[in-house]
């Protein structure tokens, strides 16, 4: 069968991925406490890079008390070109595309993780999580640091040899945390409004673009993902969402990233007069003003044609986790042959750093499993 996503696709830059299939950011816990790539690293990524037209990595901090979990990858400090160096070149060994996502915890950082130190928001609000601190106010020096710890970490990430940096503006991170009127409360120009909520973000955007604009060539990309709603009162509801849009796509943000847990996903704040489901209304609402990648549950050939309804490109996680071969598999007419859970007697069949391993194993449900 001929499917849609295995098609070529170029961005407006030139770039140009082999198909539309991305693996998607997901945390691995398996770098060194310094922040540098492991060996384990390495090798979990060469066994999947092989099949997506791109491969977005784990998180990396950008400022060494941003960790939001232990043993996260970093690109802080110009020590970590080397390490990231080596991992661009394993994805981009068999024609995938690498991109490197960036984050800073904000107040989802914690203390165990970054030295003792107090984490860090727009507001000292503290996070509805039970083993979270209550974080200190940015001050404005604080905030013009930041912003320039990020354009930093974009050099650096051309430097190593990523084709694009992702900036993780979802899952209640920094970028996120500055847009949120649960963890914004400032009275100066960095909050009140949404007007002054969204300027972290989109100075942070800004001063990527001009480093990008400097040290890279044009194909270089520069994406943003976002979650489209907040579970906290007062949080981010779906009209926002629309406003961060309108404001990322002005500013010709190259691609746009859900982050959901269902490519179908309803509203998780329960607004019944949203009558289409969330991922669907966001891609109607972009309508192919800049490219929208689309995830969340999609295990099947089916799902990610699904997802290609509403998005130009389809993100794959756990599925790609589970079995490496995914897109090789449809590819060469085995679909039967895709894996669907996790042998947990065979560890060395999946190639997964040993911390991760850990994780999967530990909690219920998180993966689907098999004992034999």
């Amino acid at each position: 069968m001929n499917y849609s996503f295995l098609e070529p696709y170029s961005f407006n830059n030139e770039l140009q991925l082999k198909n539309k299939i991305v693996m998607a950011p997901m945390t691995t816990s398996s770098s060194t406490p310094e922040g540098d790539v492991t060996e384990e690293e390495l090798i979990y990524y060469l066994v999947r890079s092989s099949g997506p037209g791109a491969v977005i990595t784990a998180c990396a901090y950008i400022g060494s008390e941003g960790q939001a979990f232990p043993n996260g990858m970093s690109v802080a400090k110009d020590s970590h070109i080397d390490g990231l160096k080596k991992l661009a070149q394993i994805i981009k060994l068999q024609g995938s595309k690498a991109i490197l996502q960036i984050y800073h915890g904000g107040r989802m950082s914690q203390r165990q993780f970054n030295g003792g130190r107090q984490p860090i928001s727009p507001s000292p609000i503290r996070a509805e999580r039970k083993w979270a601190d209550t974080p200190k106010e940015l001050t404005e020096a604080g905030i013009t640091i930041l912003i320039s710890q990020f354009g930093t970490a974009v050099k650096r990430a051309i430097e190593a040899g990523f084709d694009g940096v992702e900036l993780h503006g979802a899952n209640t991170y920094l970028l996120q945390q500055f847009f949120s009127p649960h963890s914004n409360r400032r009275t100066d120009n960095w909050g009140g409004s949404i007007e002054n909520r969204l300027k972290f973000p989109i100075e942070v955007v800004r001063h990527c673009q001009s480093v990008i604009q400097t040290h890279a060539d044009k194909s270089f990309l520069l994406g943003y993902r976002f979650s489209p709603e907040e579970i906290e009162t007062p949080g981010i509801r779906l009209d926002d969402t629309y406003i961060l849009l309108d404001a990322l796509i002005g500013e010709n943000i190259d691609y746009l990233h859900l982050s959901v847990n269902h490519y179908f996903q309803p509203s998780i704040v329960g607004f019944r007069e949203y009558k289409k489901q969330i991922p669907e209304q966001i891609g109607q609402y972009i309508d192919n003003r800049v490219p929208l990648i689309g995830v969340g549950a999609i295990k099947t050939a089916e799902d990610a044609e699904k997802t290609l309804r509403y998005a130009n490109l389809v993100s794959l996680g756990k599925q790609l986790i589970i079995d490496p071969k995914w897109v090789q598999k449809i590819e060469e007419g085995k679909e039967k042959s895709i894996q669907t859970a996790i042998n947990l007697s065979q560890p060395q069949d999946y190639h997964i750093p040993e911390n991760l391993w850990k994780t999967i194993t530990q909690i219920p449900n998180w993966f689907p499993v098999k004992e034999h």
